[in-house]
């Protein structure tokens, strides 16, 4: 079982239909679907057919909706209430290409506590996945690391997407570096290589034209891209579905470019289809 810790979201996606229309109204298709890194990690997994168990925290209107979207893909998900802040929300703006641009607020996902992390919680556990954003906050940022040291006393694998070029950008690489030290595997996209540097156990994932992991490499997967929304989340989890049970790159790397191009192709970050 894979136990992934770290942010729940509700994603508002945003796709104008029309020109633009500054300080007015533009026609839109507006969407609002689970979301959140770490989470759609683990919806992926449970997608692929892998055991996942997810922590994070919701507003207290929040955790049934998220508990019951990521059990729908069999994820045995603990997802804890903060009695004053909401739920997080993401809102996306998608252009022509279908990328998008974010704005976020955090909210629920800046109070996760140690206590919501029971013994417990390791029970079956074979590997760790973490997301970035746990790092930048500084609220969470010890409690993830903490998590990173309890797996290695028990000789658990870690892997790390590092998630946001800003928000490393403004953490400075030697500093995220130190935090993620003691991670086996780290899911860093072209943008965020470029800017770690990462030797050795990076799953580099470049978009369009796939993926790299050491000397392996594979080619993107053919589809019509709809919403690239969540397509690095899809990606870790495919490879995850692999790597823990047997080491092999080439496999891992192509079920992770399956994984992506499965998201890609409709709108959010999460699978259509559950388990």
């Amino acid at each position: 079982m894979i136990l992934v810790v770290g942010d729940v979201v509700d994603d508002i996606g945003v796709r104008p239909l029309g020109t633009i229309n500054a300080a007015s109204d533009t026609e839109s298709e507006i969407r609002m679907t689970p979301g959140g890194s770490a989470a759609n990690v683990a919806a992926w997994l449970g997608r692929l057919g892998s055991y996942a168990r997810f922590v994070g925290k919701a507003g207290a209107d929040g955790v049934l909706r998220h508990v019951d979207a990521l059990s729908a893909h069999g994820v045995d998900a603990r997802i804890y209430a903060d009695a004053e802040l909401p739920t997080a929300t993401i809102v996306l703006t998608l252009d022509a290409a279908a990328d998008r641009t974010m704005y976020v607020d955090r909210a629920a996902n800046t109070t996760l506590k140690a206590t919501d992390l029971p013994a417990d919680v390791w029970n079956e556990i074979e590997w760790l996945h973490l997301t970035g954003y746990s790092f930048f906050d500084v609220g969470v940022r010890p409690i993830v690391i903490e998590l990173m040291a309890e797996a290695r006393r028990r000789a658990i694998g870690i892997s790390v997407d590092p998630s946001s070029l800003g928000f490393l950008q403004a953490a400075g690489r030697d500093e995220f570096l130190s935090w993620v030290s003691d991670a086996d595997l780290l899911f860093p996209n072209d943008d965020e290589q470029q800017f770690l540097q990462i030797e050795g156990n990076a799953v580099v994932t470049r978009g369009s034209e796939g993926a790299t992991f050491g000397d392996h490499s594979v080619a993107a997967v053919p589809t019509d891209v709809v919403d690239t929304t969540g397509a690095g989340d899809a990606f870790c989890a495919g490879f995850l579905s692999v790597w823990t049970k047997r080491r092999d790159a080439a496999e891992a790397l192509a079920a992770g470019a399956n994984a992506a191009a499965e998201c890609v192709a409709v709108r959010g970050a999460r699978p259509v289809r559950a388990r």
